[in-house]
């Protein structure tokens, strides 16, 4: 069988370029690979890391596992206001993918999954370095993306009838 061979730690940088290109000609699964050849010799770098997680949930749509991989990920950066952020990426990327696809995903569990993004960009903004406002965008982007689509309404539980005592 054929064995994966490492990078170089001087190619690293050719290497983020390349996973960078190839997320914006929409070839996520390259990025993917190449972010773990990076990762492979160098755990803790951060660019690989984001644009891995990136990769990921551009994938969710078509990757069943993918959304689960890109939160286990972000649970690896060091910052907290990375993984706010990255988190609340995740989410709206998930509910985007799902919402008015062909899939049985009910449009409460898109609604739930914006909404859970709002609460990572509203943490990710109070964590936020001086003159980011990255979260701010991202908040406002989930904000239009509720009024483009009124008929999304939360989850509602279903009442369960009450057990009698005979």
């Amino acid at each position: 069988m054929f064995t994966l061979k490492p990078l170089s730690h001087e190619g690293i940088e050719t290497a983020l370029a390349k996973a960078e290109r190839y997320r914006l000609l929409g070839e996520p699964n390259e990025a993917e690979s190449i972010c773990l050849d990076i990762l492979a010799i160098e755990p803790a770098n951060e660019r690989a890391q984001i644009s891995f997680i990136l990769a990921l949930t551009d994938q969710i749509s078509q990757e069943e596992d993918s959304f689960d991989r890109a939160i286990e990920a972000i649970t690896n950066l060091e910052s907290p206001y990375h993984r706010a952020y990255y988190s609340g990426i995740a989410w709206e990327r998930r509910a985007k993918a799902f919402c008015g696809s062909h899939e049985r995903v009910s449009g409460g569990y898109v609604y739930d999954w914006i909404v859970r993004a709002l609460k990572f960009f509203e943490e990710a903004e109070r964590l936020r370095p001086s003159g980011d406002d990255s979260s701010i965008v991202r908040w406002n982007a989930c904000v239009r993306f509720l009024e483009r689509h009124k008929e999304l309404e939360p989850v509602t539980e279903v009442a369960r009838a009450p057990d009698f005592l005979e």
